[in-house]
This record gives structure tokens, sequence and C-alpha cells, in this order.
């Protein structure tokens, strides 16, 4: 029997317990069997497509963070009333602090900035029913609430794409009022909603109020993540109502969704799904992004002592994020944003630099941080490019465009690979460190040639 609690908060919270990394990742891997893939072009089998520059892609999803708000004082009782048996929902929650403060926004992003370390950064719009982003939040002065948002727009864009976690991450409201539904129940909670089928076009609906009063506060989302268990019943379904609504209100290129937590036998590497018209001017498709890891620094609610061994050990030689870059698959680490802060004490963002720094000490040339949509784009590029071969020519017909779209294929001829587009020829330019490797270079690697360039929309051949 489905058991609508059973998200990914309840999947973290069980990896949480756990000493290993990996305990948890059947339990949620099986549940994450969702939407159908749709079209795929044909890939000559002679060209393989790499990571970008031929690194490993590393990316970091922090969820529930949002402004000013600490998330997890005031969704604890709300929690705890829709599910009263829980022990989860029973803490102390009021003496904990009711915000994380701008102060520790710019000191994580000016380190991160420093650090080059880029991702996804959620942005609840009615945080825990407390007050609308574009409107009031109570407890705030309006000019608070509007420096918030404007350090995010300053000091988080650049390297961070912001989602929505649907309206509240509490309560489920009733958008033809703006008001949170009378019932109080996991029914009527965003976690495990909807516990019936709806149509895609109301689920749609739903996305799309989140996402514009994002839009109101100048707030850019190609994407969005799912709080918890949001559309666990109807996951095909989800993925078609998402590109609809960020469609709707922003018209990406490339919509896209974080929901899901993957373990190391899927991989991490994103997937398109209901792909459509390949052949067309308006290819339609949706990209599925997973993290790799549970969230071990503080918990959701920052109330959890701070694991961070478990991405990474201190000589990065142990950890579950060692063990993604060692199997070759993107390095999509996952937390909360209050136990990042961790009740003030920051114990989870002091083990964060650790785990950073430790990573960037043993594999600082392997790895290549990436925004959320950076890594849509080059997944979308790679698993929805035509590849076909025509002599020595390698011919690709892409349905966007893809900077530093890196494949290996046999070094059949003497001369240096060339790019063409449009007729206007290009030589790339050859160097010795695959390590180096950037757009419009190539380097030998044994009898096989590994070849980096910007592939434009449409057609373009390597020679």
């Amino acid at each position: 029997m489905w058991d609508p609690t059973l998200d990914r908060r309840g999947f973290l919270r069980t990896a949480a317990a756990s000493a290993t990394a990996l305990t948890f990742a059947t339990q949620l891997s099986e549940s994450s069997a969702q939407a159908p893939l749709g079209d795929r072009p044909m890939q000559d089998p002679s060209v393989t497509i790499l990571h970008p520059r031929g690194r490993v892609p590393a990316s970091f999803f922090i969820d529930d963070s949002t402004c000013l708000v600490n998330m997890g004082h005031f969704c604890m009782p709300q929690f705890a009333t829709a599910w009263p048996d829980r022990d989860e929902y029973k803490r102390p929650w009021s003496t904990w602090p009711r915000e994380i403060p701008d102060s520790f926004v710019r000191e994580f992003g000016e380190w991160c900035g420093e650090h080059g370390v880029k991702g996804k950064y959620s942005i609840v719009p009615y945080p825990a029913c407390v007050g609308w982003l574009d409107r009031e939040l109570p407890g705030w002065s309006r000019r608070q609430l509007q420096d918030s948002l404007k350090l995010v727009r300053e000091l988080m864009l650049p390297n961070w794409d912001i989602h929505p976690e649907m309206i509240t991450h509490t309560r489920v409201i009733d958008i033809a009022t703006g008001r949170p539904m009378e019932e109080i129940s996991s029914g009527t909670m965003e976690n495990s909603y909807p516990q019936k089928k709806v149509s895609v076009d109301y689920l749609a609906s739903y996305i799309a109020y989140a996402l514009r009063v994002l839009k109101n506060c100048d707030l850019p989302c190609e994407g969005i993540t799912t709080p918890g268990g949001f559309g666990n019943l109807m996951k095909p379904e989800l993925s078609l109502a998402i590109g609809q609504a960020v469609r709707d209100v922003f018209a990406p290129e490339i919509p896209h969704y974080f929901k899901y937590v993957r373990d190391a036998k899927e991989g991490t590497l994103p997937r398109c799904e209901h792909v459509s018209g390949l052949d067309t001017d308006k290819p339609q498709f949706v990209v599925n992004l997973p993290a790799g890891t549970g969230d071990w620094f503080g918990g959701w609610d920052g109330d959890r002592k701070s694991e961070g061994h478990l991405y990474a050990n201190d000589d990065a030689t142990a950890g579950r994020l060692v063990e993604l870059i060692e199997r070759n698959q993107p390095a999509v680490m996952l937390c909360h944003w209050p136990g990042l802060y961790s009740h003030g004490t920051k114990a989870g963002f002091k083990d964060f630099q650790r785990v950073i720094r430790a990573l960037d000490q043993r594999y600082g040339d392997r790895l290549l941080w990436m925004k959320i949509t950076e890594l849509a784009r080059y997944g979308a590029a790679r698993e929805l490019t035509s590849i076909r071969r025509d002599g020595q020519r390698v011919l690709f017909k892409a349905p966007v465009a893809c900077p530093a779209f890196t494949v290996r294929l046999p070094a059949t001829a003497a001369q240096p690979p060339t790019v063409t587009v449009k007729n206007q020829k290009k030589p790339l330019e050859e160097i010795r460190n695959v390590r180096l490797l950037a757009a419009g270079q190539w380097v030998r690697d044994g009898e096989t040639i590994i070849a980096c360039f910007d592939l434009p929309r449409g057609e373009s051949s390597l020679n």
C-alpha cells in the first residue's frame, strides 16, 4: 500500500539514522520509476559523449531555504499537527531561532563564490504560511524583506539557480482563495499531496501559482523542487505538469526539476522525460535532475548532529561524493538550509567547508561545479543530440545549444579536428593535458581523441 509520508524527507531521515551513505538508497530508487522517457535520437556508437571538459560535474542542491524564515522552526508544529504520532515532529521547535539571518546568507554565498561552488537554492514563496515574499512577511519589516530578496538576486543568482518548493512547503493552499485548506492532515500537507489523482492542468496550476510569486519578486526560475513527496502518486503526470507550469510562467528553453535521490546502481545522470518533437523547431521535454547523497549536515530542521564525513572524509578517500566521483557520476550533494545554520552554531556550514576543502585538495582539476540549469542543459544535449558518421565527419543535430560539449571518438585522421557551423570552419587547438581541456580544444588519448567545443543548436559537424 502506498504510504503518502514516504517522501524525500522520510528517505533522508532513514539515511541519517544509518551508519553508511547507501543504506537508504534502494527505498527511494524503487519508488522513483517515474515519467516515460519519450523519443530518443540515433547516436553513432563510435562517438562517446563525455562530461563537460572531461570533468566530473559537481553541484549542491539546497532545500528549504527562503528569505529570513527558519523553516525548521515554523514547519515543525504544522507537521506535528498533521502527523501527531510521529516522534520526529515532537522536537522542541519553540526554542529554535525563528530566523536564519541574511548575514548567514552572505557568509555562505561569499564563501561558495570564493571556492567555485554552484548549485540550486530554494526560495519557498509563502514559507510555512508565515507571509508572502511578494507582499509582506509578518515579523519582519518590508525593508528587511526587500533587502533579503535583493541579497538573493545580487549574491546568489550568479552561482545558484532559484527554485520554489511549491507554495508553503507545509499546508496545501486553495489557489482560488490563497488560503490554506481548512483541514489539517496528511492529505492537506504539500509533502504528501495529492493523495488522489488530479488533472495535469490542476497540478500545473498549483505549481505555476508558486512560480508567479517568485516572478513577482524578480527571481527567475527554470525549474522547481518538490517538497518531499509532492506528486508521489502521479509521477508521470507531475513531470508533464512541471514542464507546463514552468513554460507558462517563465518560458525557459529547458524546464527541469529536482525530486529524487539516486543510489550508485542507478547513477546520477540527468534524465530527459516526455520527449517529443525532436525533428521540429520546438522540441518538448522536461529534465529530471537527481541528487546523489543524503542530508548529513544537520537535517531538515537543523537539530541533528552534522555528519559531513558521510559526504567526504578529511582527505577525500571515503564518503558518498568520493564514490560518485570515482564512478565518474555527477557528484550532486544535497542538504537543507536549516541544517547548515544549525540553530546558529553553523556546525553544518563548518562541516560543509571541510568537505569542499577536502574535495578540492584531491579532485580540484577533476571537478566542474555547475548550476542546476547547466546540468540540465548538458543533460539534454547528451541525451537528445543526434549523432551520425559520414566518412571522416561526425554530424550533430542538437535541439539545444551546449557549451563545452565533449566527445571521444577514434583518431582516424592526422589533421586536427575542425568544427563546422553554417559553412564556417574553426580548427580546434591541440593541448597535451586532458585536465586543462576547455571549449575549442582537443587532446589525444591513445587511439582516440577527445574534442571539446561549443555545440550550437541545430546542425554542425566535427571533421
